[in-house]
């Protein structure tokens, strides 16, 4: 099946091979991609997309001697191939197996960790520096794409390169994609240089280019080929930005044809300074599936290839976001929505689809998203930011300096709160309690289930200062009392969402008030978020096994402000407390509730229960809830020790 590929264990088998030998190979990967992943999951179209462009670096460079630097890693399935791991892709983002991401860890190959966007630019002028200080001899290149030269840092590290002017060569994998399509200015202006006729020749000047490099005249036959695709000298009206960085830009570059990516290279590699090299592909090239609907192929689970993916008949709880804040933006004109190149994750393009006009993508670009935000909510507007958790971290002083300090009315939706699965540690949403609890002026809510969510976000339209809710990823879910047989003869507390509420714990079950025999342990689980479930069915498992001990649960809903007072009536009487979140340990909601214990000198012990002061690797959430004893069954374990 695979006649060349089984032949590749490492980038020298690609030098060896001829140009016909490697288009074959190029269709060898693409029916292994497929295959592998619809039985794993992962990113599929932006790696059909990528193929040839990595064949012809490692065709041209020599990994890891030249140093190849991948931005969004989720291009570098080929790469991972290349340098020796495609036996292990049945692995592929599973526990314990080979990461959707380079990773120094794994392969010398990888030189650089990469999971969120825009970083390669940096880190490669970082290395090309290095070098020169340390007076090295290798080619530098980061290869960066689906959307992510639109995010700051890489406009700012592109400007810091020209300034430089680093001898490092950029490959900008243009596909107009990022997960769903691109905006912004940079991209319409790459638009414009692709349809810009005057910027497409070369001919003219390809005798004096030859000339200014060391090739000379066996390279110029060659480099003759590539009249309509190299652009050397293009309008100053379409490119002065390039220029203006000191950067070179060659190109557009058809990025399939691999004959031209090599010859490209092979050029760039004798002129010295920055290099940008502008290379178009196509998203989900030659699946047909994933190039039809390269938005739907960006990240995907289990599949059968010879039908595509199945559209899930359970809704996300993304999804319920969007369509939540659709239905209020229906009555409220006040309520306009942002997202930082995610409108399918956060579930905003459904959004979209009902209020184009309240609706704004600001590409990958999160600390300008904060920014505008705030901007938005001075001048009247109710403006909800959807962003995943872990992109958050990367506007901490936007959130802070733009938004709280002046308690503007923005609303965080934090998606993907918590462990995320098979991403791994660069995705997952660990850190948002700690590092939104110590800000003054902004108010945390964190849902038990996807009803109260929704609760939450309707009720948001009320607070008039910053807001954060944080949710997890995956299919909507709901608290059902029936489901566990201890609570069927109680009452969960009704507690409606009010502004005299703000802070106030609800309580599931309380069975200690009922009387408790001498002897018996009252143990409080105070849990916050999507970690209600785990800690009701660790409780139930304990109380069909144990009469000796009687439980409260409380659902904390706030992660601040805390109603101390209604803490202090649940803490009466107790003889030891776990708090239990899906967040790091240090400085969440466990560290809240052991500041109130210590503060008011109650004697009570306390057992803070989260996510370990470690980076958690990828795998399914739920053996990584396992493997962090946080799993029902694991809870269980953990309390019953008591």
């Amino acid at each position: 099946m695979y006649k060349l590929l089984e032949g590749v264990n490492s980038p020298q088998d690609i030098k060896k091979m001829n140009m016909k030998q490697l288009k074959e190979l190029s269709k060898e990967i693409r029916k292994f991609l497929v295959r592998n992943i619809s039985e794993t999951g992962g990113h599929l179209a932006s790696n059909l997309g990528i193929v040839e462009v990595t064949l012809a670096l490692h065709k041209v460079f020599d990994s890891p001697v030249d140093k190849l630097i991948w931005d969004v890693g989720h291009q570098s399935y080929v790469h991972k191939m290349i340098t020796g791991r495609k036996e292990e892709f049945p692995t592929l983002r599973q526990y314990k197996g080979l990461s959707g991401f380079p990773k120094e860890s794994e392969s010398e190959h990888d030189i650089f960790d990469t999971g969120h966007s825009s970083t390669s630019i940096s880190a490669a002028l970082g290395i090309a520096s290095a070098r020169d200080i340390k007076k090295e001899d290798y080619d530098v290149i980061a290869i960066i794409g689906d959307g992510a030269i639109t995010g700051g840092m890489a406009i700012e590290a592109l400007n810091n390169l020209g300034y430089m002017e680093k001898d490092m060569i950029i490959i900008f994998n243009d596909n107009e994609m990022s997960i769903d399509k691109n905006t912004g200015a940079f991209s319409s202006y790459m638009s414009k240089i692709i349809k810009n006729s005057e910027a497409m020749s070369f001919k003219d000047n390809i005798d004096k280019i030859m000339n200014m490099t060391s090739v000379g005249e066996a390279f110029s036959k060659r480099a003759n080929r590539l009249t309509d695709s190299i652009i050397s000298s293009i309008s100053p009206s379409e490119c002065s930005f390039m220029d203006a960085l000191g950067v070179k830009y060659i190109g557009p570059i058809d990025g399939h044809n691999i004959e031209e990516m090599i010859d490209i290279l092979e050029y760039a590699k004798h002129i010295k300074g920055p290099k940008f090299i502008h290379v178009k592909t196509v998203k989900g090239k030659g699946y047909r599936f994933a190039e039809d609907r390269p938005d739907a192929y960006h990240g995907v689970g289990k599949f059968d290839y010879r039908e595509g993916v199945k559209k899930s008949e359970k809704r996300s709880i993304s999804s319920m976001v969007g369509m939540t804040l659709s239905d209020m933006a229906d009555s409220n004109e006040k309520i306009v929505a942002i997202t930082a190149a995610m409108p399918s994750g956060t579930g905003l393009n459904i959004y979209e689809k009902f209020h184009p006009d309240r609706y704004f993508d600001v590409g990958i670009a999160e600390q300008h998203g904060v920014t505008f935000s705030a901007g938005l909510a001075k001048a009247g507007m109710k403006p909800y930011f959807a962003v995943y958790s872990t992109f958050l971290q990367r506007a901490y002083d936007q959130l802070i300096h733009d938004v709280c300090i002046t308690n503007k009315a923005v609303t965080f939706l934090v998606d993907r709160a918590g462990l995320v699965g098979n991403d791994g540690e660069t995705h997952h949403g660990e850190f948002d309690l700690s590092y939104l609890n110590p800000i003054p002026n902004i108010t945390v809510m964190a849902p038990s289930d996807t009803r109260e969510m929704m609760d939450m976000i309707y009720f948001s339209q009320k607070i008039l200062s910053p807001l954060a809710i944080r949710y997890p990823r995956g299919s909507e879910y709901y608290l059902d009392k029936d489901d566990y047989s201890f609570m069927k003869c109680s009452k969960i507390e009704k507690l409606p969402l009010t502004m005299e509420n703000i802070g106030r714990p609800q309580i599931i079950y309380d069975g200690i008030k009922e009387g408790t025999k001498e002897g018996t342990k009252k143990i409080a689980i105070l849990s916050i978020g999507n970690m209600l479930l785990p800690s009701m069915e660790a409780v139930d498992m304990i109380l069909k096994e144990n009469d000796n001990i009687s439980f409260k649960i409380i659902n904390a809903r706030y992660l601040k402000p805390l109603d101390e007072k209604v803490y202090l009536e649940i803490l009466q009487g107790i003889d030891k407390v776990y708090t239990i979140e899906d967040n790091v340990v240090t400085g969440g909601y466990g560290s809240s509730i052991e500041h109130l214990i210590a503060s008011n000198d109650l004697k009570i012990d306390l057992e803070i229960i989260g996510i370990p002061e470690r980076f958690i690797a990828h795998g399914n959430t739920e053996d990584l809830m396992d493997e962090i004893a946080m799993s029902s069954e694991k809870l269980k374990e953990r309390i019953e020790v008591f």
